[in-house]
């Protein structure tokens, strides 16, 4: 691979469980991988431990040329199923969300994989007294919100939610 050549941050999806094999199949090819993975203890009746997991289950990030060749390479590596794409191109990421995610794993503080979630996204409660209530997800003054609108008469009602306790509807 010619080091001249600009590389980009692309998503593979993976079969189910196979992100540390893939990952080290990847790693045997010199491709520079990465794989967001948080720690939890987990407690069974006889004894705890921190286990290992990966924060996005099926999904590894490589960064490649966008050369044919090494995509085909990577496509033929065990446990991958294919690139995310949009337009049946592989899509890049942009760096900056890449270094962002990095930081947030090096620092090791309390990480959960999320929802993605935008405002004005409708997105029903899962837990608590409205679990199962669906609305509107709004923000205001760096509070989340969810809008339930009565569209018949035209108005709604707002409350304030704790966005850990959302999923998309």
């Amino acid at each position: 691979m010619e080091q001249s050549q600009k590389k980009f941050w692309y998503a593979v999806y993976l079969k189910s469980r196979h992100e540390f094999k893939t990952e080290k199949k990847l790693l045997e090819k010199d491709i520079e991988v990465f794989l967001p993975i948080i720690e939890r203890i987990r407690q069974w009746k006889d004894r705890k431990k921190v286990v290992t997991f990966p924060l996005f289950s099926g999904y590894i990030f490589i960064n490649i040329p966008d050369d044919y060749k090494i995509l085909l390479s990577i496509l033929k590596t065990p446990g991958v199923v294919r690139f995310l794409t949009l337009e049946g191109k592989p899509t890049p990421i942009p760096d900056e969300q890449i270094i962002s995610l990095k930081k947030i794993i090096e620092n090791k503080e309390q990480i959960n994989p999320h929802p993605y979630i935008i405002k004005g996204q409708k997105v029903r409660i899962t837990n608590g007294p409205l679990a199962g209530v669906e609305g509107i997800l709004m923000e205001k003054l760096n509070h989340n919100f969810l809008v339930l609108s009565i569209d018949l008469i035209k108005q709604g009602a707002e409350v304030k939610i704790d966005a850990f306790d959302i999923e998309p509807a």
